[in-house]
């Protein structure tokens, strides 16, 4: 089952894209304002994940839907 994790755009050069299903940072979503980004694993949470909150596809896509994560429309 996969599994998601919200880390702050300062962890990304943490990130062992090896064990993650994106293939570089470039890969990643990014929250409206840049400062955080989701990464996507299945099986075992990677070590340089331990202690960050897991979420179900049901869960992340409800986070998905907010503000913090909805680009701005261009005006």
């Amino acid at each position: 089952m996969r599994k998601y994790v919200i880390i702050s755009a300062d962890e990304v050069n943490e990130v062992d894209f090896n064990k993650v299903i994106e293939q570089s940072a470039n890969d990643l979503r990014y929250s409206s304002d840049s400062s955080k980004t989701i990464v996507k694993y299945e099986g075992t949470q990677p070590s340089f994940l331990s202690g960050k909150t897991e979420y179900t596809w049901v869960e992340i896509m409800t986070i998905l839907a907010t503000d913090e994560w909805i680009p701005d429309e261009p005006e």
